[in-house]
């Protein structure tokens, strides 16, 4: 079969492209995947150049996520001919991951693809999408139903499906985007107003700034979470994801006592499986989008290298949906 493949040539160097493996053997309580569609993460650009933070085992298959229909099972909770996905764990990680034309997982990692959503589009939201919807949810449970929400990070996975549910639901959207190009596309998705990260991430050494968002989905981390925090409204929400601009938070305890403000931590890797399925569901429910078409770049296998290129360069935007 043909696979993705990253191989270590000598100490910090590393090669990747299309090859051809084995087709893997399951053992008991694992399945074999017969791949339909995968899709690139930021994650999976960084094992492709062999980031110890991301895999340490070489050669090695990219792909966090996964779309197909079970093609051999030793498991007692799901059958051959079933369609299914995975997404997170170590898929993709130190496990070989979803771009390969077969995928072994344990089933513990598995969830059945709602029936009012096909693989296709279930793998454009893909871990970006979960990881959307888990942080929609969040200002959702915690009484921020309505108002401005501020998205970071807007034209990247996470922020693109966020804007996107985020006008589904009646918000109204503010994102942050690096991208002055990118502003027609994030205003097509929904997004009311657009800043340029330029004019946000400035450092301000004042403790607290006037409340202008009810919540904010931050997917970048660093002096723009920090600078987030102190003009969030009294009462708000905040959820962290990522951390593309710093993993370091420099900030005061002011928002969170004088206005009682909630810093939410998201996880979509590790998070219960029950979480990921109610998750699944919303996406193919109430959080369901109609700009799919309009952030996704679909590619197939042997194009991943160069999207790769983008995704580290951070020239990419919208999701890259690949096809198996």
């Amino acid at each position: 079969m043909k696979a993705y493949i990253v191989e270590k040539i000598e100490d910090k160097k590393f090669e990747s492209g299309l090859k051809d493996i084995e087709v893997p053997e399951i053992s008991e309580n694992e399945v074999l995947i017969k791949a339909t569609y995968s899709s690139l993460n930021y994650k999976d650009a960084l094992s492709s150049v062999g980031n110890p933070g991301v895999t340490r085992n070489f050669p090695h298959v990219t792909g966090i996520d996964v779309a197909g229909v079970i093609e051999k099972s030793n498991s007692q909770k799901f059958s051959v001919g079933e369609k299914v996905l995975v997404t997170g764990y170590d898929m993709g990680m130190n496990t070989d991951g979803g771009h390969q034309e077969f995928v072994k997982v344990p089933d513990s990692w598995v969830v059945k693809i709602p029936k009012t959503i096909s693989d296709r589009e279930i793998m454009i939201y893909g871990t970006a999408g979960l990881t959307a919807a888990l942080s929609v949810n969040e200002l959702l449970n915690n009484g921020i139903t309505k108002g401005n929400i501020l998205v970071t990070g807007a034209t990247g996975g996470v922020g693109s499906i966020a804007i996107s549910i985020l006008h589904k639901l009646g918000f109204n959207t503010t994102a942050i985007s690096g991208k002055e190009d990118k502003i027609p596309f994030l205003k097509e998705l929904g997004a009311s107003e657009v800043i340029l990260r330029n004019e946000f991430d400035v450092e301000n050494k004042r403790p607290m700034g006037s409340e202008k968002f009810d919540g904010v989905i931050d997917t970048v981390g660093g002096n723009i979470l920090a600078e987030a925090l102190k003009v969030v409204k009294y009462d708000g929400v905040v959820t962290c994801c990522g951390l593309t601009s710093s993993f370091e938070l420099n900030t005061n305890v002011f928002p969170f006592i004088l206005r009682g403000v909630r810093l939410i931590g998201i996880d979509s890797v590790e998070c219960k499986i029950e979480k990921k399925i109610a998750a699944w569901e919303k996406i193919a429910g109430d959080f369901k989008i109609d700009t799919l078409e309009k952030l996704t770049n679909e590619i197939t296998l042997d194009e991943i290298k160069v999207a790769y290129e983008s995704l580290i360069a951070g020239k990419a935007s919208g999701r890259y949906l690949v096809k198996i």
